[in-house]
């Protein structure tokens, strides 16, 4: 309870702090002019742009019903939580410094088991002097992949595609800090190359962290809304040689209510597939982690199309392990019934803005998800590749532009693994309540 006092009170001790270097140019003749904007947050600036910050946030309440391979015994479970509850503050200082602090108090963002009260979801400073390059440093997620590079506001299905979870190191800073250079060159293209220590909790014997590299690189020929044309490629490697870790590869198939940190879930019925790996491997066990990502998109008008491939590669170190490899990908068919196109900025995919304000937009989409893995070591030996597919269908309604409402119906087949009684397919739904500012 008193850090979740406290993560408040440093907030507004932070923009109270930055707002008086703003407000500078009020109390002296020759400062400059403040703006104020209070559409979408609340947001103070000098006219000559050298000091700003913004105060938002985020918050995504969830709800939803499973059955199935979803739970222990088949049964229907259901869940409700927050998803996200963000508090955001951001802004510019001296001009080329911009600095971006979010915090979650739902604690269900990131990865498994974090804070009870909360946790920094980014905590960052970025040198932009060097236009069109930016130098960030800081916590926050490394950059892999089209769908993670979208906000989760503004990401089609409520849940991120379940290839993600065949690799989940690749898009998250899992309590680590980075370096990060990134940079456009012209209006087709945009590359980014970072270097992080990752996860406080994975540490070799000496209390050295994991290390790891992150590169991804996108050609857009076509940039604007409703005229887009994307490709990109993504590249992710960690050294496990010295390190004891989590080795599971799992996913939850696009239900999180089946375990999540946020709120109530299923508890002990709840079923999460284990397609790879074991908890607690004992360092020395492998050596490169490594992963390759392939994304596409394509937009005209209300339409969209997007696809992303990735493949993974544990490699063996001991003389009695053998290599772990993972491969997944998913396509994604996305339509406004009401004539809107999706915005589009180099290197990912925005919000959609209701042209009718009392309408609001209304988008309809479908994805499907195909992961699979193959893991020769310990309790996997007897069985062959695990997968799983997953078919998502959703609806959203942009009531306007702070608030949306979704819901989608999710049905999932998995082979070479069931539940406790014998179930190998599973049907759940989910809802959720989305306010932005």
């Amino acid at each position: 309870m008193i850090r979740k006092h406290f993560a408040g009170f440093a907030a507004s001790a932070m923009a109270l702090a930055i707002s008086a270097q703003a407000f500078a140019g009020t109390v002296t003749t020759d400062g400059a002019d403040i703006v104020v904007k209070t559409k979408g947050g609340l947001e103070v600036g000098t006219t000559d742009k050298a000091f700003s910050f913004k105060l938002g946030g985020r918050l995504q309440a969830d709800y939803s019903r499973f059955d199935g391979f979803y739970t222990v015994n088949g049964n229907t479970a259901d869940a409700g939580y927050f998803r996200r509850a963000f508090l955001e503050l951001g802004g510019v200082a001296y001009t080329d410094w911009a600095y971006q602090i979010n915090y979650d108090f739902s604690h269900n963002a990131g990865g498994d088991n974090r804070s009870e009260d909360g946790y920094f979801d980014e905590a960052s400073i970025a040198y932009t002097g060097f236009q069109p390059v930016v130098i960030k440093m800081g916590r926050f997620d490394p950059d892999f992949g089209l769908e993670k590079a979208t906000s989760s506001k503004w990401v089609t299905a409520q849940e991120r595609t379940a290839a993600y979870d065949l690799a989940d190191y690749v898009n998250s800073h899992n309590g680590g800090m980075a370096v990060q250079v990134s940079g456009t060159y012209g209006a087709s293209l945009y590359g980014s190359a970072g270097i992080m220590a990752n996860d406080a909790t994975n540490q070799d014997k000496d209390g050295d962290s994991i290390k790891q590299v992150n590169l991804r690189g996108v050609f857009a020929p076509m940039h604007e809304a409703g005229n887009v044309l994307h490709f990109g490629v993504n590249y992710a490697q960690r050294d496990l040689s010295d390190t004891a870790f989590d080795g599971r590869i799992r996913s939850r198939l696009g239900i999180r209510g089946v375990s999540t940190d946020g709120g109530q879930d299923a508890g002990t019925n709840g079923n999460r597939l284990v397609l790879a790996g074991a908890n607690n491997t004992p360092a020395g066990s492998f050596d490169t982690d490594s992963t390759w990502g392939l994304e596409a998109a394509f937009a005209t008008g209300p339409f969209s199309i997007q696809s992303e491939y990735l493949k993974r590669e544990v490699q063996a170190k001991a003389a009695d392990r053998e290599d772990i490899d993972a491969d997944g990908y998913y396509v994604q068919l996305a339509y406004t019934l009401t004539g809107e196109a999706r915005d589009y900025k180099l290197g990912k995919f925005d919000k959609i803005k209701p042209a009718n304000k009392s309408m609001g937009a209304w988008e309809v989409f479908y994805r499907y998800d195909n992961i699979s893995a193959s893991d020769d070591n310990g309790a996997f030996a007897t069985r062959d590749d695990v997968e799983a597919q997953v078919h998502n269908f959703g609806v959203n309604w942009y009531a306007n532009e702070a608030v949306k409402l979704s819901g989608y119906y999710v049905m999932s087949k998995v082979d070479n693994a069931t539940n406790a009684v014998g179930d190998d397919d599973g049907d759940g739904m989910v809802v959720r309540a989305q306010y932005v500012f």
